[in-house]
């Protein structure tokens, strides 16, 4: 039905809002599928760019699983890095490197850090506060590789003053060692 719609749009006039609807709701079909070549192949179809523009950003905004947003923030930045605001690109890379990290969680748990996706460092600290050691070295090492010469608005300092100051409160002994006496 979707390339029903779209081949009527190339014959006859479509309101631009009407086409960018078309697409978005196509193209969360086709990501709720997990077709991302398809997906991929739809967005190459669209001729005019600020169309493709709004139909990838309305469509991550729709918040789609994990993998989907995670398609849609690398194509976004791989595509239209030169069009977002400072803000908005910040916030697609924090999303797109947020779901790497959480790629990186056993199955089963993604759905307990899941609304932590576009905070990659807070998710990074819920990890640590559920003594969560092995997934947080994982983690910290996607991010640094993620993190190599880009701007989000958080840096390799930020994580690694997050996890001294954890460090920090696991030797924190709140109670003082009593002395022997002979």
């Amino acid at each position: 039905d979707y390339e029903l719609c779209e081949e009527c749009g190339h014959l006859y006039p479509v309101p631009r809002e009407d086409l960018i609807n078309l697409h978005r709701e196509h193209l969360l079909h086709l990501l709720e599928m997990g077709d991302m070549e398809e997906a991929l192949q739809l967005l190459q179809r669209i001729e005019d760019p600020g169309i493709c523009l709004a139909v990838s950003e309305q469509s991550l905004d729709q918040h789609p699983n994990l993998a989907a947003s995670h398609f849609l923030a690398d194509y976004l930045t791989a595509h239209f890095y030169a069009n977002l605001t400072t803000a908005r690109r910040n916030e697609i890379q924090a999303l797109y490197m947020g779901s790497k990290v959480l790629l990186t969680l056993p199955e089963l748990s993604r759905v307990n850090y899941y609304h932590l996706s576009s905070r990659p460092l807070l998710m990074l600290e819920q990890l640590l506060m559920n003594m969560k050691v092995d997934w947080v070295a994982v983690a910290v090492q996607t991010l640094h590789q993620l993190l190599a010469g880009q701007e989000i608005g958080f840096t390799v300092e930020d994580i690694d003053n997050l996890l001294s100051k954890y460090a920090e409160k696991a030797l924190n002994f709140p109670f003082t060692l009593k002395e022997k006496r002979s």
